[in-house]
This record gives C-alpha cells, structure tokens and sequence, in this order.
C-alpha cells in the first residue's frame, strides 16, 4: 500500500489466476472485491475508525484486465460530510514489465466512520487544495445530487 497523502491510497497487485472469469479475463465481482478494498483502506486511514460501504455508484468498467497485469487501484477522498466520506477510485492495469498503465474502471463510494457499537461518528473534514480537488469536491456535490433524484425514484419499488 502506498500513501502520497494522507487522504489517498493506492494498492498495487498481480492479477492472479483465480480471479479469472469464464472469458479468460479478470472477473468483474473481483475488480469490486478490490475497489472496496482500496475504499475501506483509504476511508479507515483518513477517519482512524472501522468504516462500512455506504454507497457504491457509477461503477464503469472502460477496459478488462488480463491475468498477469499489474494492477493499480487509486483511492482519494474527495469530500467529507459529518460522518461519511465520499472516495473517488480509478483501477489501472497493464504489464509489469511497461511503466504505462490503462484506465480500466471508475467509481465513487461513499463510507461511514463506526464506533464499536455500530454507530455513526464524526469524521476529519477534508477540505481540497488543489484545483482538481476542488474539481472532484464538486463532482461529489453533483453526484449527490443526482442520487437524491435515484432514491426518490426507487422508493416505491424498495
């Protein structure tokens, strides 16, 4: 595991055979194994408290991943509410043996800090710096947004 920031984490692996599916890629439901992986390190590094998986959305699978690739999962906050935290994830994958790696899949999950008793807790804000982050805080914003518009259309079918 790597951390560049405090509010990033990046895992780096091998795609290995068992993670094959039954057209001789990486399967999917491995690729999300991971990325919640990536999530829950990059939110329980920046809370310092056990998280869950709130929310997983927009997830876009671009390219497939090759059993053997290098595989680069990219996990930044993006914005921090009172208790949860909004994570942006890129996977990456390509050879080993090239430095150049291939945008493969995107999501945005969001995580709630817990307590020992299952309850929500206060969480550190994060507050952007750099031009892309303020970018990505107000993609969060956005997508925020539009889930309010998601649920409130699934409702009746919950």
């Amino acid at each position: 595991m790597e951390t560049s920031s405090p509010h990033t984490v990046t895992l780096r692996f091998l795609a290995e055979p068992s993670d094959v599916n039954f057209g001789g890629k990486v399967h999917g439901g491995s690729v999300m194994k991971w990325i919640d992986q990536a999530g829950f390190t990059c939110a329980a590094n920046w809370s310092g408290q056990y998280c869950v998986t709130v929310y997983v959305g927009g997830i876009r699978f671009y390219k497939p991943i090759a059993i053997g690739d290098l595989v680069e999962i990219d996990a930044s906050i993006i914005y921090t509410g009172n208790t949860s935290m909004h994570i942006s994830i890129h996977v990456y994958a390509g050879s080993p043996r090239q430095k150049e790696k291939v945008k493969t899949t995107h999501c945005i999950m969001v995580f709630a800090a817990i307590d020992e008793k299952g309850q929500t807790v206060h969480v550190p804000k994060w507050t952007p710096r750099t031009e892309q982050e303020k970018s990505m805080e107000k993609y969060a914003h956005r997508l925020m947004d539009l889930r309010k518009n998601i649920e409130d259309e699934m409702k009746p079918y919950l």
